[in-house]
């Protein structure tokens, strides 16, 4: 049931923000049966595309399938919202296909609105957050700025950019959690006050156009896939229109209208103080950086299917706005071009994720969690599993269970997080398929087979879905016997279909037989990609072995890197400060060396041995 509740009421699970990272973490909180508070300034901004109005992407597409596969709602909201569906790099290998979708930004935020809203277990709040409650050394809920007080046995926050955010445009300076929006104060202030490390981020967005003053005849259009493929195993059918992009470049006028401009630039001149993206660059640093390029390429993305509304995916930039006026103008397409809502930077507060656990929950405050932004990365799907994770592990804090952490080896999901904690990086982070090892093994079309078992044990996978899986298995395995054990021409069909250029299809021409396998789109794809790779897939198994005792190697929690006089200096003190879960992520650290990890080991099996004649 949903509804409103009193402020001295006890719950379960607090979560504070509804963007992506909120969402995600009340639904699932709730989900697993914890009650749940989600709490946000404005009900009618609940995810909300701030940015682009996109889903998935390289890298970002397999964590929305992760996502999915975990119980997670962001797969199923898109299927619902999208305006145009398309799979990336399929020119190349398996391991970096990943699905994207355009988005209607208004209905993918109210689709979002009203699965929260049915959800049993959940109440809905608004109210502006203004500081944290804390006894006996744990968080027990936060409150708001008209005093009253949310209490809970774990507290999730995912504030966004909202943490004493200030909008940046040209020279002007406007306090803002986004434009139009106010920041969140005084959370940030009580985080410091309890000893945490709190810095600063920007990051910027491209200006907003009347798609009526564009000229769409000169610029090339992008439709997506027919059939559309959903992001959601539970989807059957994506029935929702295809509205192209269109695709336009700067030019050599539009650079000298930048460089000429950059001076005023919040960016450039240092008045946006934090560390900017380095992979999502502004117009100005590119066209700075890069003097040699005589052009950019840029989408321009429509916001839905009944606004006139168009992203400038590209233009990102903290210019003022008769600059940007002037830069849109310059580029081909867009010469009578109207702006309906400038670019403009915001910079907000972080917490440096090496205060975090594996589980997200803070090491310095028990019973707080940390999702998102918040914990310094960038993009609305890095944000969706981040908040997954935190109101997941929040909820079975509360019930007293242990957490949830998955590995490098089992998910992009795990590659996020482990690199957040260990890895602590000082500028925004986003995903990547490079980041992923094991790629190979953490495909989007098999994120149901890696990850749905967790979701089965925790009460998230209905039968009906857990039933698709398993006969999707059987169905699996059976085929590959069946290809194994038949022959044509001297060779089994499975050396057949391990030709380039072979795939099932082709093989039942050679091979009747091959066409009475009973085989879904979905596992057909498995059985190709399973024969196809399957001496690199073993490679990487063999690896995933290898490192796991290396994984497994647990790490006292207040094991003294400070005595160990042996390690480097920076080994050292980087231990100290992120102190590693294990000794897997120890070796992962920048400037700990084998020598170090060899060392570290010697001493953590010493310090265990020791632990375990005391206890």
């Amino acid at each position: 049931m949903t509804g409103t509740s009193a402020g001295g009421e006890v719950f379960d699970v607090v979560v504070v923000g509804a963007g992506h990272a909120g969402c995600e973490a009340a639904h699932i909180a709730a989900r697993l049966g914890a009650r749940t508070l989600l709490v946000t300034m404005n009900l009618d901004t609940i995810a909300k595309m701030s940015c682009n109005p996109a889903i998935g992407g390289l890298a970002k597409g397999q964590l929305v399938r992760e996502i999915d596969a975990l119980g997670g709602l962001m797969g199923r909201v898109i299927d619902q919202s999208g305006i145009q569906f398309k799979m990336l790099n399929v020119g190349r290998g398996p391991a970096v296909h990943s699905p994207r979708a355009q988005a209607d930004r208004w209905l993918y935020s109210r689709t979002m609105k009203r699965a929260l809203e049915d959800l049993p277990n959940l109440w809905l709040r608004q109210a502006s957050v203004c500081g944290l409650l804390v006894e006996g050394g744990r968080c027990v809920g936060v409150r708001d700025r008209t005093g009253v007080a949310y209490r809970a046995r774990a507290t999730v926050l995912t504030t966004g950019t909202f943490l004493n955010g200030m909008v940046h445009l040209g020279d002007i300076e406007l306090p803002a959690g986004r434009a139009g929006e106010p920041p969140a104060l005084g959370v940030s202030d009580d985080l410091r006050a309890l000893g945490f490390e709190v810095e600063r981020l920007t990051t910027n967005t491209p200006p907003r156009l009347h798609g009526g003053t564009i000229d769409y005849a000169v610029l090339q259009p992008q439709y997506g896939d027919r059939p559309p493929r959903p992001f959601s195993f539970s989807t059957r059918e994506i029935q929702r229109p295809d509205i192209p992009c269109h695709v336009a470049h700067t030019n050599e006028r539009t650079h000298e209208l930048v460089r000429a401009s950059a001076h005023l630039s919040a960016e450039m001149s240092g008045r946006a103080a934090g560390a900017v993206p380095r992979y999502c660059p502004s117009i100005e640093a590119k066209v700075v950086r890069f003097p040699e390029k005589a052009s950019h390429q840029l989408f321009l993305e429509p916001e839905g299917e009944h606004t006139r509304e168009v992203y400038a995916n590209g233009l990102f930039n903290t210019l003022p706005p008769e600059a940007q006026v002037a830069m849109v103008r310059s580029i081909r397409g867009l010469e009578r071009a109207e702006i309906v809502r400038f670019g403009y930077g915001i910079a907000y507060d972080f917490v440096p994720p090496y205060q975090l656990k594996p589980s997200l929950e803070t090491r310095r405050l028990p019973g707080l969690f940390l999702g998102g932004q918040i914990n310094g990365t960038s993009g609305y799907e890095e944000a969706a599993a981040q908040g997954l994770m935190a109101g997941l592990n929040a909820a079975l804090a509360a019930r007293g269970d242990a957490p949830l952490v998955l590995g490098r080896d089992e998910a992009y999901i795990g590659v996020l997080i482990d690199d957040l904690v260990t890895l602590s990086p000082r500028e925004p982070y986003r995903m990547f398929t490079s980041r992923a090892e094991y790629r190979l093994l953490l495909r989007q079309d098999n994120a149901d087979r890696r990850l749905m078992p967790h979701a089965r044990r925790l009460g998230l996978c209905d039968d009906a879905l857990w039933g698709e899986l398993q006969a999707k298995e059987r169905a699996i395995a059976d085929a590959r016997a069946f290809l194994a054990a038949r022959f044509h021409e001297g060779h089994s069909l499975v050396q057949w279909l391990r030709r380039p250029g072979m795939t099932l299809a082709q093989l039942g021409q050679l091979a009747p037989e091959v066409a009475g396998l009973a085989l879904t789109d979905a596992a057909r794809d498995q059985v190709e990609i399973e024969v196809k790779y399957e001496g690199y897939i073993e490679r990487q198994k063999m690896e995933v072995e290898r490192l796991r005792s290396m994984e497994s190697r647990v790490i006292p929690g207040a094991f003294a890197y400070e005595a160990l006089h042996e390690l480097s200096a920076e080994a050292r003190e980087k231990l100290a400060r992120l102190r590693p879960a294990t000794l897997g992520q120890a070796s992962r650290i920048a400037g700990v060396s084998p020598a170090d990890v060899a060392l570290l080991m010697v001493h953590v099996e010493r310090a265990c041995r020791t632990e375990g004649v005391a206890r």
